[in-house]
């Protein structure tokens, strides 16, 4: 296939970029906040990696055969992926959140045993990246999206 008529490559990236920009309008319905990193950013809902594994699997299913070995591959990157994303990488999220605690209440209990004024500059410490990994329905959401959107290009814009 020619790179830009490639199906499955487009759909994945659109699936992406969705998942990733529908984030925003998410998060803010349940927080009445605008938070636009979350497009550039891991986790949250929809997973775009299973959005976007999701996406290539059923674009090759449909260009190339559900029964056709590219198809079989692609299954088998979308499970590992989504099973990742719900797994190692989401226990790696839950560490991060008790290790930042952990360097909080470590750095709250240094300001209290120091008797003189604090100065006036503080370095800001980075917190470790807690939002990695994804809830199960997180990684659902993700595949639907990716089918919905692989479908929606295979039978309304080809």
């Amino acid at each position: 296939m020619d790179l830009f008529t490639n199906f499955p490559l487009w759909s994945a990236f659109a699936a992406i970029i969705f998942a990733q920009v529908v984030k925003v309008p998410i998060e803010f319905i349940a927080t009445k906040k605008v938070h636009w990193g979350l497009v550039f950013s891991t986790g949250g809902m929809p997973s775009s990696h299973s959005a976007a594994v999701t996406s290539l699997t059923t674009a090759i299913g449909l260009a190339e055969g559900f029964g056709s070995p590219y198809f079989a591959i692609s299954t088998i990157f979308a499970v590992i992926v989504m099973f990742d994303a719900t797994g190692v990488r989401r226990h790696a999220g839950e560490q991060a959140i008790v290790l930042n605690k952990l360097v909080a209440d470590f750095n709250h209990f240094i300001t209290e045993a120091k008797m003189w004024p604090e100065q006036a500059e503080k370095e800001k410490q980075a917190k470790l990246k807690e939002l990695l990994g994804h809830q199960p329905i997180e990684v659902f959401f993700g595949a639907v999206t990716g089918i919905a959107i692989s479908c929606f290009i295979y039978f309304f814009l080809l």
